[in-house]
C-alpha cells in the first residue's frame, strides 16, 4: 500500500498540530477531566472552609467583620485559644464532652454487642427482631427526639406519670432540664444520662449491624472443635469469638467517640444545651451564633479537631501494634 504525499500514516499527527497523546496519557487525561468536577467539590465544600477556620480561629474578627476581612491586613492573634483556654466553661463543656462521648460510645458498642451475641443463633423470627431492632437508627432524628420529649414532659408524659402514681415519686421530674438529681444521696447528672441514654437507643443498632456481620464470618467448625475438645461456652465467647472481634470493637469504639464528641443535632434538640449538656459544639454554636465570635467560635472548632486527631493517632498505633503481634 503506498502512503501519497502530504497524508500523515495511522499514529502520526499532521504537522503544526503537536505531538499525539499515548494511550496511556489520554486515559490520564480523561481520568483528570472526570474527577476534577469531585475534586471541585471536595475543594468548595472541605479545602476552603477548613482554610477560612484557621484564618478566622488567627484573626480578632467577629461576624461584621467578614465582608471588610480581606479588604484591610489580617491582624494575625492567639487571643482566641488564650480565652478559650483560660476560660472555665470550656473546660467544663470539654468535660461534658468527654463524660457524653465516652458513655455513649461503651453503651452503644456494649448493647450492640449483646444484641449481636443473641441473635446469632437461628430462632423463630429473628429476621423480625433484627427489623425491628434497625428502627431507631432509621427513624428521622426530629421524630426520635419528639417521641423522647413527649414521654419525658413534666406534665403530660408517661415517664413521670408511671413514677408519680405507682413509683411513689414525690413530684413529676424534669428529665431535660435537671442538672443533677439526688438518688440515695449520689448525685446523677440527668439530664446529660438521658441524652446519654437516647443517643446509645439511635446508635447502638449501627454496631449491632457491624459486629452482626463479623460473626456471620466466624467459622462454626472452630467453636465445634472447642466444644469436642471440652471447652465450656463462656470459654468459646472469651477465647474464640471475642477475639475475633476485637478489631472491629476497636474500629467502632473510635467511631462512635468521634460521632459523638462533635454531635449537635441530638443535644440541641434534646436540651439546648439545659441541665448540663453543654458540649463542645453546642459551645461553638453559642460562640458564634449568640456572641457572633467567629473567631472564637473556630477557636474551639480547632480545638475540638486537635482532640480528635489525637484519638485518630492513638487508633493508627494500636492497630499497627496489633498487625505486628499476629
Amino acid at each position: 500500500m503506498t502512503i501519497s504525499e502530504g497524508t500523515p500514516a495511522s499514529g502520526t499527527s499532521p504537522r503544526g498540530t503537536g505531538r499525539q497523546l499515548s494511550r496511556s496519557g489520554r486515559d490520564n487525561r480523561n481520568g483528570l477531566l472526570l474527577t476534577a468536577p469531585t475534586f471541585l467539590v471536595i475543594v468548595v465544600a472541605s479545602i476552603l472552609p477548613l482554610v477560612l477556620v484557621v484564618v478566622f480561629a488567627f484573626s480578632e474578627v467577629r461576624l461584621v467583620d467578614i465582608p471588610r476581612l480581606f479588604a484591610e491586613p489580617i491582624d494575625w492573634s492567639l487571643g482566641n485559644f488564650e480565652r478559650a483556654l483560660t476560660n472555665a466553661s470550656f473546660w467544663q463543656a470539654l468535660g461534658t464532652t468527654v463524660l457524653y462521648a465516652t458513655l455513649t460510645m461503651v453503651g452503644s458498642v456494649g448493647v450492640g454487642l449483646v444484641l449481636a451475641l443473641a441473635l446469632r443463633r437461628p430462632f423463630p423470627g429473628r429476621g423480625v427482631v433484627r427489623a425491628l431492632l434497625l428502627v431507631p437508627y432509621v427513624l428521622p432524628i426530629i421524630a426520635a427526639v419528639t417521641i423522647w420529649q413527649t414521654m419525658l414532659n413534666p406534665q403530660y408524659g408517661i415517664v413521670n406519670a408511671i413514677g408519680t402514681q405507682f413509683l411513689g415519686w414525690p413530684s413529676a421530674v424534669g428529665f431535660l432540664s435537671t442538672t443533677t438529681l439526688d438518688v440515695w444521696g449520689i448525685p446523677i447528672p440527668l439530664s446529660l444520662l438521658v441524652v446519654v441514654l437516647f443517643e446509645i437507643w439511635t446508635s447502638a443498632p449501627l454496631s449491632f449491624l457491624f459486629l452482626t456481620a463479623r460473626l456471620q464470618s466466624v467459622a462454626p467448625s472452630i467453636e465445634e472443635a472447642a466444644a469436642l475438645d471440652g471447652a465450656s461456652g463462656r470459654q468459646v465467647l472469651t477465647k474464640i469469638v471475642l477475639p475475633q472481634l476485637r478489631g472491629v470493637i476497636l474500629l467502632l469504639c473510635l467511631l462512635r467517640f468521634i460521632w459523638t464528641f462533635q454531635s449537635f443535632n441530638e443535644v440541641y434538640l434534646l436540651t439546648e444545651g439545659a441541665g448540663g449538656t453543654q458540649v463542645m459544639a453546642l459551645k461553638v454554636y453559642t460562640e458564634l451564633v449568640q456572641r457572633l465570635d467567629i473567631g472564637s467560635a473556630a477557636a474551639y472548632g480547632l480545638l475540638m479537631s486537635v482532640v480528635l486527631v489525637a484519638l485518630l493517632v492513638v487508633y493508627v498505633v494500636l492497630s499497627r501494634k496489633r498487625v505486628d503481634v499476629e
